[in-house]
């Protein structure tokens, strides 16, 4: 019986390893959460592009929307944990702030379901942590790209911005990407079009942060 139950374990660790490898070249073919989106019935609109094939606006917003510090980690916004934690702690359970970085989001899209269980949040480390070290900042970036989800059945830069802007990712503007950027939190209730309050109030914070981060080495290495 241990026999058996090693054995089993030994096939689920070298299929998911053979997919997490498969993946840095070929992009997925369906997620969980894209699978329960079109059950759900909100559809499944997604087109996959390259990152050359992403303007360097799109490529910069959510960097600077979601996780200024991707070049830097290795998977994990430590500080922005430690942040996190405080902030639940003081306010009781009565609002969760995450700490996710884009690595983070790539694990959980891509490899896992949408949810808060200690369970998956610990699959989520090891997924995260098997990409950073097997894929490039570059893939990581390019693959959240074209997988989150960035409104009701959208999946990806590029389906939004043809939805949103009736054009292909690679001519976003700034103003443009950053409103998509500013939807991720929650891009069903956060919409860009309409414009959501929350999108017109953040979207500015948004191109700032972009303004700032321009011309930073790490960053333009992976986005240029």
């Amino acid at each position: 019986m241990l026999r058996a139950i090693k054995k089993i374990f030994l096939i689920l660790f070298l299929s998911q390893l053979f997919y997490i490898l498969l993946v840095r070249f070929i992009n997925p073919p369906v997620t969980i959460t894209q699978i329960t989106g079109i059950i759900s019935g909100n559809g499944f609109n997604r087109t996959h592009v390259s990152l050359d094939e992403m303007s360097t606006a799109a490529k910069l917003s959510v960097i600077a929307a979601e996780d200024q510090l991707f070049p830097d980690h290795n998977g994990f916004d430590m500080k922005g944990i430690e942040r996190a934690l405080a902030f639940n702690k003081k306010k009781k359970g009565k609002k969760i702030r995450g700490a996710s970085t884009i690595s983070q989001q790539v694990a959980k899209n891509v490899f896992l379901w949408q949810g808060r269980s200690w369970f998956r949040k610990g699959l989520e480390v090891y997924f995260t942590f098997m990409i950073e070290l097997f894929w490039s900042k570059k893939r990581i970036l390019e693959v959240y790209l074209n997988e989150a989800e960035m409104g009701k059945g959208i999946f990806g830069i590029e389906a939004a911005a043809r939805k949103f802007y009736k054009k292909p990712a690679s001519k976003l503007t700034r103003t443009e990407a950053a409103m998509i950027a500013s939807s991720l939190p929650n891009p069903v209730k956060y919409t860009v079009k309409p414009v959501s309050t929350y999108v017109s109030r953040k979207y500015p914070w948004v191109l700032r942060q972009m303004n700032n981060l321009d011309g930073d080495p790490d960053i333009m290495k992976i986005i240029r």
